[in-house]
């Protein structure tokens, strides 16, 4: 990688070379042109955030227009109890991060903003899958579509605020930011498929409300822990192309190549389990070879993801106690990449 212009190098730093093969902010053009483009940046991510809510909000509000306002408390109640088994790999990650203990504030936010993304995530989708139709329609829609946009906005999520904090100073701190992403895409996206299976619920009462909510809300704990996982690896690969810029575009694109593998993949053969088990054994409820399906998938995706954050995790250690013995220290890398 060229990093210095010939004549920068012929000169060998015994020459003022400003504006002419070197630049650094000396002029009152010079500073404006800075703020300016610290301020674009600023005005692109905010505006990004801003039009993420404002989609997100529309959604809700088409989806939840109908419904009963005494459903509402009970939405949120099962949308918290449907999101607890992603929530438990997240905090596994979380506590896997042997490097340093992530900023609350800073997990908090990219929760928000995995939520605010799933708006966006919707708005793209939505033509496509009413083009798209039929066993292989759906097949294509899952692979070129839905597994990429979803990942790439729950990536987006990560690297629009988290990544370029301090405290992003390990590349397993990719994986911890990247599932808790993950968390907030599974959480909203939850109360959607809760609160619109729930304006087609006749129930009069609470209890009755509950009771007919609670297969949704239960498929739904069953597949929130995919997002999880998904975003998780490719956070991974984002954390370890901060630490490898030379070569971090593509990083970047292998760990969402996986996570889309894996998304597309699972919506695919999930689909194809059920509907088959369904067909084959009509007396069975369709939330058995479910879950049967997600114990085996998400479980072995979710072991791999074990080695991949265990096997850091004991090098760290490893090289810990090594360099201890030698009186050095390890220390952690704080460098930034902005760009």
């Amino acid at each position: 990688m060229v990093d210095r212009d010939p004549l920068e190098r012929l000169a060998n730093q015994s020459r003022d070379l400003y504006d002419v093969s070197t630049w650094e902010p000396r002029t009152a053009l010079d500073r404006l042109a800075s703020k300016l483009y610290t301020w674009g940046i600023v005005g692109v991510r905010w505006g990004t955030v801003l039009i993420a809510l404002l989609f997100t909000i529309a959604i809700l509000y088409v989806s939840f227009k109908d419904l009963r306002t005494r459903s509402v408390p009970v939405i949120g109640v099962l949308t918290i109890l449907s999101a607890l088994p992603a929530l438990a790999i997240v905090v596994y990650v979380y506590v896997s991060d042997v490097t340093a203990s992530e900023p609350i504030d800073l997990v908090a936010s990219t929760f928000v903003l995995g939520m605010l993304f799933s708006g966006l995530a919707g708005l793209v989708e939505a033509p496509f899958s009413a083009v798209l139709g039929g066993p292989i329609g759906t097949i294509v829609m899952y692979f070129l579509i839905v597994g990429p946009v979803e990942e790439f906005v729950k990536l987006c999520s990560v690297w629009l605020f988290a990544y370029r904090q301090p405290s992003f100073n390990a590349v397993i701190d990719g994986a911890v930011y990247g599932a808790v992403a993950g968390l907030g895409f599974a959480t909203i996206e939850n109360a959607l498929y809760i609160g619109v299976d729930f304006v087609r619920i006749p129930g009069n009462t609470v209890l009755q409300t509950v009771t007919a909510g609670s297969d949704i809300t239960a498929t739904r704990a069953l597949a929130g822990p995919g997002h999880v996982i998904y975003s998780a690896f490719s956070g991974y690969y984002l954390g370890l192309a901060k630490f490898n810029p030379n070569d971090a575009g593509p990083i970047v694109m292998k760990g969402l190549l996986i996570a889309v593998f894996i998304h597309a993949t699972y919506n695919t053969l999930s689909g194809l389990f059920v509907g088959t088990v369904s067909t084959v054994f009509p007396t069975v409820p369709t939330l058995v070879p479910f879950f049967g399906f997600v114990l085996v998938f998400l479980g072995l995706f979710g072991y791999l993801l074990f080695r991949k954050i265990d096997r850091y995790r004991r090098l760290y250690v490893t090289l810990t106690d090594e360099s201890m013995e030698d009186g050095s220290s390890l220390t952690v890398d704080r460098t930034e990449f902005d760009e």
